[in-house]
């Protein structure tokens, strides 16, 4: 197999439990460990996050990149995949789990398949314990499948992907687009000509909370989208038709009160 990076940006909000078993998840529980694990300090942390992330550097391969001041999470992925040195490179957040044999089966997949740029997978999502598990996100699997559902919806779980860091870097690397930097991200790499997949498995566990939905709504939420369906538009991702569909369906959804959300997010979600 050839050697990968893991690529993982925290900031001082982080739960540092959390963070203690996302980087046991990478490391000491997978089938196939990582040449090295570059972590972005996005700004400074809190003295237990630090203190976390030193008792770990002790037994893993760790590189730590401070930011003096909190950036955004497209800086700080941008900045970290920069000092990452290969080519292959797997995303986590810091408060997510991924399961022992993640980087075994997407490692062995893109070794396989060298026409794939990004490889996803699906997510299993839980609230309290990862033991009790309260929903999936699987997204489609064929390249033409995944450009059709990009029109609409992000294409894929960016917490469980890998990439190749030569695609990435041609599409401009990740860039500041608050809340939606993995799919600008995505969508600039297809027009660069990149091909995408998902796997059928379900690879991170990742922790949803009681706020899910009210992150989801509101004006700011709503202006960034506008600037997202624009953007597409501008570089002709989306036709006309396409962007009026999203703006009905995606940006004005976000003015809508919560019980609104959850019935739009249920039908988009079926």
């Amino acid at each position: 197999m050839p050697p990968f990076s893991v690529l993982i940006s925290v900031y001082h909000k982080e739960n540092p439990e959390y963070l203690r078993l996302a980087l046991e998840s990478i490391w000491f529980q997978q089938t196939l460990k990582p040449s090295e694990i570059v972590l972005v300090c996005d700004g400074p942390l809190t003295e237990v996050l630090y203190e976390v992330i030193r008792i770990f550097k002790v037994d893993a391969p760790l590189k730590v990149y401070n930011l003096e001041k909190h950036s955004g999470l497209g800086v700080a992925l941008s900045k970290g995949l920069d000092i990452c040195s290969n080519e292959l490179i797997a995303r986590m957040d810091g408060d997510d789990i991924s399961i022992p044999e993640r980087f075994e089966k997407q490692i062995g997949y893109l070794s396989e398949h060298p026409g794939i740029d990004i490889l996803g997978a699906g997510i299993a999502e839980f609230k309290t314990s990862s033991e009790h598990i309260c929903s999936f996100r699987r997204l489609p699997l064929e390249f033409e499948e995944l450009i059709f559902f990009a029109k609409r919806r992000n294409p894929l779980n960016h917490v469980t992907v890998v990439f190749r860091k030569s695609a990435v870097m041609k599409a401009g690397n990740y860039q500041s687009f608050n809340g939606y930097e993995d799919y600008h991200l995505w969508v600039r790499m297809l027009m660069k000509g990149s091909v995408i997949a998902n796997i059928p498995e379900n690879l991170v566990l990742v922790r949803i909370g009681n706020k899910m939905y009210s992150r989801r709504h509101g004006l700011k939420l709503f202006i960034q989208e506008l600037k997202l369906l624009k953007e597409f538009l501008d570089i002709k991702f989306f036709s006309y038709a396409d962007y009026l569909k999203n703006l009905i369906f995606r940006a004005i959804p976000r003015l809508f009160p919560l019980w609104g959300i959850k019935l739009v997010y249920k039908i988009l979600h079926r």
